[in-house]
């Protein structure tokens, strides 16, 4: 079944024949891009936009993923959208539009006829909010229109021996944030030196939700019994303390993509 969708996908492309590649440097866009530069039958550059609440280690990923497979590749940097500044429950909304607009302006400018996403057919059944902003700027999701998964996604990178098969997703700091909470640098600054110094200590995919003062940690399976019988349990508690945060929990139900949409309900 794979080999089918493979077969849908570089039909895709090769239609497409002119685009840009909006590159976040996840798993899915990482294998959009190099799928899109290994067939060799489209005008094509990749396109990371650095803002304020991208980790720089995703941006410093993305470099160094299109640096190693000779892939064309951009950076646009971005402010903070004010828009956002108060983390709307619309946000990813109101995000996507104001990204995806950048890259249509520079796809114009630079004579590109599309821009691609590396949304899969998963993103369909879960809540994802920007999506409605791709379809109303036109942006094509050749991985959704292939019907990916992530599992195929994942296994073909592995087939194609590309270590980012197993990368944790990372997603946008303003995920770790309640819903209308003025974000500031501060803490933002909080959360990825927090989720940085996990990943440096063997927790990677742990997310840091802050809540005040309240460091609330998201485990991947595996790993919240691992920090509370460890003796990284208090080297994890003093350096969260050092970064800023008062206090330290895990939750017990571990890392659940999204979870902060349980609120929306709520607001």
């Amino acid at each position: 079944m794979t080999d089918i969708k493979i077969e849908r996908l570089d039909a895709i492309l090769s239609e497409l024949k002119s685009f840009v590649v909006a590159f976040s440097g996840g798993v899915d866009s990482s294998f959009l891009l190099h799928r899109a530069h290994s067939i060799k039958m489209a005008e094509m550059i990749g396109v990371t936009i650095r803002t304020p609440y991208i980790p720089d280690i995703e941006i410093r990923e993305a470099e160094e993923f299109a640096r190693s497979h000779g892939i064309n590749h951009t950076i646009i940097d971005l402010s903070f959208p004010g828009s956002i500044r108060n983390n709307p429950s619309d946000r990813c909304y109101i995000c996507k539009r104001t990204l995806f607009s950048e890259l249509l302006a520079f796809a114009a400018k630079n004579g590109f006829r599309y821009v691609i996403d590396g949304t899969n057919s998963d993103d369909t059944n879960v809540f994802r909010p920007g999506l409605r902003a791709l379809r109303e700027l036109g942006i094509r999701s050749p991985l959704l229109e292939a019907g990916f998964t992530k599992q195929d996604i994942r296994e073909m990178l592995g087939k194609e021996n590309l270590p980012i098969a197993g990368k944790p997703a990372l997603a946008c700091l303003l995920t770790r944030i309640p819903y209308n909470t003025v974000v500031t640098d501060g803490m933002l600054k909080m959360i990825e030196q927090a989720e940085y110094f996990l990943i440096n200590k063997g927790y990677p995919g742990t997310r840091v939700r802050i809540h005040g003062d309240l460091a609330r940690l998201e485990c991947l399976p595996g790993y919240l019994e691992k920090i509370v019988q460890s003796p990284d349990k208090e080297l994890i508690i003093n350096s969260l303390k050092k970064i800023g945060f008062r206090f330290v929990s895990l939750d017990l139900e571990g890392y659940r993509s999204g979870s902060a949409d349980q609120e929306i309900d709520r607001l």
